[in-house]
Parts: structure tokens; C-alpha cells; sequence
């Protein structure tokens, strides 16, 4: 287990046992777990190099240093879902999952590896998204794209899940130092959107078409107890509008080369909700997420810097 994780765990525990309710458990956790008073919460910008972009927000936030320390293991999890090219918005930019992985090298990473569970042929889907030759492309042996290996999900307890009380997590997801969650902004025929919270999903095994029965959003919600991004990621640069989550259609996409990043999945959620012309108590995984403490629902109430 992730030593942050481990350390999550154990506050939530404690909390727990002290019998805090809801609102205060939320407090504890957040701001504990997103201690840097001085930084925003939500960072975000336009820019069509997304190299540029990607290095202007992570600067806002701190630096990539704040999250990824010399040596540790980082896992990159894009969505790789579907054997489309960038330009349909179905996966994360390829450019934008590339910065990333340079950015923790940079930071010091020993190891940073990219995966993602397909819905389509996963060979058809690292390939024609274009993220299997940008990670190739930055010709580092630290550097790695792999495809998940079923024999490695092992059972996760949710003792904070609602629905959930237990479910199969990627073991490598689970033991990296760092996890960063790279999804893009998508409309979801089930979810409504698809954003950094539901990009979860791809780390999960078992039947995942039972998630979307009896209850989709506080699944999503107690999967987040299990696996929590340290970073989550919102690629807007080519946002899906309608067909989600496949599309298929140029006509389904906004181009609207945005990126927004935080150390709080729910916030960055709420702000992407936004987009979408929505708020983030629109959404159920997100309303959920905060109702849980996973953190901040108003964007009123955080330091939403635009680079």
C-alpha cells in the first residue's frame, strides 16, 4: 500500500473512531491532505502548445517537485479507452499525457509508468490514440506504457463505501508512490460527464458493467476511497459534448485547448462541471465525492488561479 494512502487511511480511521460527522471528517481530511494555504486549489489555462500549458500550471500549483519526490514510482493514468485518434477526444491528448511523464521525470521520478483498462482492443487503443509512441517518444528507460495484466487486481475493503464494500484494484496503481489521474472532459450517457473521478474506473477490475447498475455515482464515489488520485488532471483541449463516452464524430467535439490540474479531485470535477455549463452538484459522483470529504464542491470557496 502507498505510504500516503496508508497515511489517508489511518486519518480517516481516526476520524472515524472519534466519532466526526461528515462536515467534519471533510475539514480534517481536506485540509490536511491539501496543506498548502499559500497555492491554489484549481489551476487552470488555454494554450495550444500544451507542452507550455501543461509546464504554467504545474508551476501555479507549486511544481511537479510538490507531488512527485526523487526516485518514487509514478503511475500516469490517462484514458485510453477507445481506438480513437486525439482529435475525436474520446482518450487523453497524447501531447498533454507526454508532458506529464517528462514533468515527473524531471521532478526526479525513478519510474513513471502509463496504463489504462480499454473498453476496445487494448493494442488498437494504446496505438491509435497516439499516447504508445508520445511516451515512446521521450526515449527514457524511466519512462513506461504498459498494458494491465489481469492476474494483478487483488481485492481492496471499502470500509468508507457506501454501495461499495469491496472490489478489485490494480495492484501497481495501488503500491506507486504517486498516482495522477490525466481524464478527458467528456459527456457520459450514463455519468453525465465523464471526469477525473469516474477515470478511476480504469483501474478497477472485475465486472465493471456491474458498476453502472444500482447506482453508478456513489460507485464511482467508493472507488475513490480506494485508489485517490494525488493529482488529477483535466484535459479540455478537445472536449467531448455529446456521444460520450466513445463519440466517433469531429461534430461531437469543442476544441477548447483548456487543461486544468489539482491536488483535489473534487474540486477540478465542480470547475470541469463548468464547462459543460453545469455545476459540480449536478453531478452525482462529484456530489457524492464532496458529501464523503474528498474536498471542495464550491468553487466559491477555493483559489481557482487561470495561467
Amino acid at each position: 500500500m502507498r505510504r500516503r494512502t496508508f497515511l489517508k487511511r489511518m486519518l480517516a480511521t481516526f476520524a472515524m473512531a472519534l466519532g466526526l460527522d461528515g462536515s467534519l471528517f471533510q475539514k480534517f481530511f481536506s485540509e490536511f491532505a491539501l496543506a498548502a494555504p499559500d497555492l491554489p486549489r484549481v489551476a487552470t489555462g488555454t494554450n495550444q502548445d500544451y507542452s507550455r500549458l501543461l509546464t504554467d500550471i504545474m508551476h501555479a500549483l507549486g511544481g511537479m517537485e510538490r507531488f512527485v519526490k526523487p526516485g518514487q514510482r509514478v503511475v500516469v493514468k490517462p484514458n485510453i479507452s477507445w481506438d480513437r485518434r486525439p482529435e475525436f477526444g474520446a482518450n487523453t491528448n497524447p501531447l498533454v499525457v507526454k508532458r506529464l511523464v517528462e514533468l515527473c521525470l524531471e521532478a526526479g521520478a525513478g519510474e513513471v509508468t502509463v496504463m489504462d483498462r480499454p473498453c476496445n482492443d487494448p493494442r488498437r487503443c494504446y496505438r491509435d490514440s497516439g499516447i504508445l509512441d508520445a511516451v515512446r517518444s521521450i526515449g527514457s528507460d524511466r519512462a513506461k506504457i504498459k498494458h494491465l495484466n489481469p492476474r494483478r487486481f487483488v481485492e481492496v475493503k471499502l470500509p468508507r463505501g457506501v454501495s461499495l464494500k469491496q472490489w478489485p484494484f490494480y495492484r501497481d496503481a495501488l503500491e506507486a508512490d504517486v498516482l495522477i489521474v490525466a481524464a478527458p472532459a467528456k459527456q457520459h450517457g450514463s455519468a453525465r460527464l465523464s471526469l477525473s473521478m469516474k477515470n478511476i474506473m480504469g483501474l478497477v477490475g472485475g465486472r465493471r458493467e456491474r458498476l453502472h447498475v444500482g447506482g453508478l455515482h456513489q460507485h464511482i464515489a467508493d472507488l475513490n476511497t480506494g485508489l485517490r488520485a494525488d493529482l488529477s488532471i483535466i484535459d479540455a483541449t478537445h472536449m467531448m459534448v455529446a456521444n460520450g463516452p466513445s463519440g466517433g464524430s469531429l461534430d461531437d467535439v469543442r476544441v477548447l485547448n483548456r487543461v486544468a490540474a489539482s491536488a483535489d479531485p473534487v474540486a477540478v470535477d465542480s470547475y470541469a462541471a463548468t464547462l459543460f455549463g453545469l455545476q459540480g452538484e449536478d453531478i452525482g459522483y462529484i456530489r457524492y465525492g464532496y458529501q464523503m470529504g474528498f474536498g471542495q464542491i464550491d468553487l466559491n470557496k477555493i483559489n481557482l488561479v487561470e495561467v
